[in-house]
């Protein structure tokens, strides 16, 4: 039987809550009720997001950018809003907002160095 594509992503974080409070405050996902407690899964679609806390015996203090190398892309429906209010509040900015292929596109730098990609076209 053939794979058939991505269904599901999880992010390792250092902190739990700081990381779930990013995601909510900064990027309006909205936690599911479903969910193990050593993870946040959000009400994303087509594919499942969620965040967990380390897995014992993986280092995340001692990378700069951990997933480096993995691309990972959320949909947005206003991306210069959510670009203009991380700048405002201090967030770090790989690369600024560009229109492209995929729309507006922005790279942001979540709390623990994810680069996460921010596009509007669907």
């Amino acid at each position: 039987m053939p794979v058939t594509g991505p269904d599901f992503i999880s992010l390792q974080v250092r902190d739990l809550d700081a990381s779930q409070a990013f995601y909510e405050q900064h990027l309006g996902l909205v936690r599911s009720p479903a969910g193990p407690p050593h993870a946040v899964v959000f009400e994303t679609t087509p594919i499942a997001f969620a965040l967990r806390d380390r897995i014992p015996g993986t280092d995340l203090t001692s990378v700069v950018q951990p997933g480096i190398g993995a691309a990972i892309w959320l949909h947005a429906t206003d991306v210069q809003a959510i670009h203009d209010t991380l700048v405002s509040h201090g967030h770090p900015i790989v690369s600024s907002p560009v229109d492209g292929p995929f729309g507006r596109t922005f790279t942001l730098s979540d709390p623990d160095g994810y680069h996460i990609t921010l596009h509007d076209r669907a």
